[in-house]
């Protein structure tokens, strides 16, 4: 009867309404035909909606699931949406919010459809050296894809350890340049006095010890691209030089009086930030505009999500067949602590860490008890078995109390004064964290924010010394 009813509202919005009286012809319907969204009583006459949902997930039938009880309680709530149901409704329902809700969850499903499409079309987990599958790496490769066809000047800023040289080397090797050559020079390895030779190149007796004509970086890149690493490092004067060379393509040796014309593609990177060098006086205005082209910012590992144990594991395997060594995989401890740690070197800091445990351990998983300093001073008592991150999460919660969720505003406590920030991102957090059973990963999708910003702030918040 209710059934009828609630069909009959549906097809006022054009939706195709069918009806079903049992769990098991439930499944059978959705086995046989497509089903956008299903409305479920949690109490059916041959078994629990519960049951119901995750037989739904069992199987992997792709349909949104909207519950509802006369019998409602945030437990039941909490257990369906656990389960899987997009959303909960309490009987009697309203018209209108029936139709909100399963409006709603139609429109959930089909940017869920329209996510997977684009990430089997678009996103993968490596691109030439680099690994991620995180969306800051996947904006990456789109922006190297893009840029390395053409000749334009590509600015790679990005903190120490991030990648920057493996992303100059993908552009180089995107591009028609690739069978041509990839030079590189760090400006900051190069004591001033040099790097105008280490450049250009210089003539026998140009300086004492030049006993013989040596070829620059710019005459070894030609035909090919010439990447300066911590190009904010060069000197002032230098910068004049390199300026002229960049716009006509042309140089004269160290102590020589011959011009020599090159094709080279320049690429530069700092862990700097240039806007900054400019305003400082550091770092030339015009050169600085000359080269910053094509912008590329490299995320820090903190913000790249799951990428940590992607390319932590690449590392692992990579280490132990190099040192002849058996490890296969990570222990769950250390993937929890892998995802809470801040990794201020990033990339180059999680590659020396993995070489270190391979190099002084052996076996087929690698434990908590093989981690360097200061990885190793992480305390992870009490993480469960099974997966790290879920570990990390329980230890979390067990040592956060309980929080209580704010009022739809947000940024109003229960007496009506405005609360801090941090007050209101907490309990947006936790209040997320509480909604999906402790599922870091699927609060971080329902908050648009990285996983790794959730782990950051409760670390922040259990230890605000920190």
């Amino acid at each position: 009867m209710l059934a009828a009813y609630y069909r009959e509202v549906l097809s006022t919005e054009s939706w195709e309404a069918i009806t079903v009286g049992t769990g098991q012809a439930g499944m059978e319907l959705l086995r046989q035909e497509p089903v956008d969204v299903l409305l479920l009583d949690i109490y059916l006459p041959d078994m629990t909606g519960i049951d119901l949902l995750r037989s739904i997930q069992d199987e992997g039938i792709p349909v949104e699931v909207v519950a509802m009880t006369s019998q409602g309680s945030v437990e039941l709530a909490i257990e369906a949406m656990r389960e899987g149901a997009y959303d909960f409704l309490e009987k009697p329902i309203e018209n209108d919010r029936l139709l909100v809700t399963m409006g709603n969850a139609l429109k959930h499903l089909r940017l869920a459809h329209t996510v997977k499409d684009y990430e089997k079309a678009f996103c993968r987990d490596r691109f030439h050296s680099l690994l991620g599958a995180s969306l800051p790496m996947q904006s990456v490769f789109r922006i190297i894809e893009s840029a390395a066809p053409s000749k334009a000047t590509v600015f790679i800023t990005g903190e120490s350890g991030t990648g920057k040289e493996l992303c100059a080397e993908a552009i180089h090797k995107q591009s028609p340049r690739a069978d041509g050559p990839f030079v590189t020079l760090n400006c900051a390895a190069i004591p001033k006095e040099l790097m105008e030779s280490e450049i250009f190149g210089h003539v026998k007796g140009a300086f004492t010890g030049a006993t013989e004509n040596r070829d620059g970086a710019a005459s070894r890149a030609d035909g090919g691209t010439l990447f300066l690493d911590e190009i904010c490092e060069m000197d002032l004067d230098l910068q004049s030089k390199f300026l002229r060379f960049f716009q006509s393509q042309r140089f004269q040796k160290v102590g020589g009086n011959k011009e020599i014309a090159v094709d080279v593609r320049v690429l530069c990177a700092t862990n700097r930030n240039p806007q900054e060098e400019v305003r400082v006086g550091h770092f030339r205005e015009d050169l600085f505009y000359r080269l910053h082209v094509v912008p590329i910012a490299m995320p820090p590992l903190r913000d790249r999500g799951e990428d940590v144990l992607l390319i932590a594991r690449c590392f692992l395997l990579s280490f132990a067949k190099e040192e002849g060594k058996g490890f296969q995989h990570f222990s769950p401890e250390i993937e929890a602590i892998f995802h809470s740690y801040e990794w201020p070197g990033n990339v180059r800091e999680l590659q020396n860490v993995v070489r270190n445990m391979v190099v002084l351990h052996d076996g087929e998983v690698a434990s908590r008890e093989m981690l360097p300093p200061p990885l190793n001073m992480v305390d992870v008592a009490g993480l469960p078995a099974g997966d790290g991150r879920a570990g990390f999460e329980a230890v979390q919660a067990e040592a956060m109390p309980p929080l209580d969720i704010l009022p739809a505003a947000g940024s109003e406590g229960a007496d009506g004064q405005i609360l801090p920030l941090w007050q209101i991102e907490m309990n947006a957090i936790e209040g997320a964290l509480r909604h999906c059973d402790g599922n870091i990963q699927q609060a971080a999708d329902l908050l648009d924010i990285n996983p790794s910003t959730i782990y950051r702030k409760r670390k922040k918040w259990l230890s605000p010394e920190l």
